[in-house]
C-alpha cells in the first residue's frame, strides 16, 4: 500500500525560508521519481520541481529556479524541497507526487500517487 505524506508547510514572511518534506512508503524508493507541484486558489496544479530516482537529475520551474532546491534521501524514503527567498506568489498548497518510473516528468498526469498537500502561505 502506497502512502505519501507531506509536511513542513506554514506561514512565513516574504524573504523567509521553509523546508518541505515528503515521506513515501510502498514500492522501493530508489526506483521511483518524485515531484513537487503546487496549487493556488482558483488555479490549476502546476509543476514546481522534480527529481529522478537517483537524485542526479533535477528540474525546476522558471519561477522558482535559484530559490528552491529539491533533494532526496533514499535511506529515509524522503524527498525535500528547500525554499528560500519566498514570495507572496509562492502561496499555495504544495503536493508531492510519486511516479512509478526512474525518470521525471513535468505533468501532473505523469504521476501515479499524491499526498494530501501542505499549505505554504507567504505574507507580504
Amino acid at each position: 500500500q502506497v502512502q505519501v505524506v507531506e509536511s513542513g508547510g506554514g506561514l512565513v514572511q516574504a524573504g523567509g525560508s521553509l523546508r518541505l518534506s515528503c515521506m513515501y512508503s510502498g514500492r522501493a524508493f530508489g526506483t521511483i521519481a518524485m515531484g513537487w507541484f503546487r496549487q493556488a486558489p482558483g488555479k490549476e496544479r502546476e509543476f514546481v520541481s522534480t527529481i529522478n530516482w537517483s537524485g542526479t537529475t533535477t528540474t525546476y520551474a522558471d519561477s522558482v529556479k535559484g530559490r528552491f532546491t529539491i533533494s532526496r534521501d533514499n535511506a529515509k524514503n524522503t524527498v525535500y524541497l528547500q525554499m528560500h527567498t519566498l514570495k507572496p506568489e509562492d502561496t499555495a498548497v504544495y503536493y508531492c507526487g510519486v511516479r512509478n518510473e526512474l525518470i521525471t516528468g513535468p505533468k501532473t498526469d505523469q504521476y501515479d500517487y499524491w499526498g494530501q498537500g501542505t499549505q505554504v502561505t507567504v505574507s507580504s
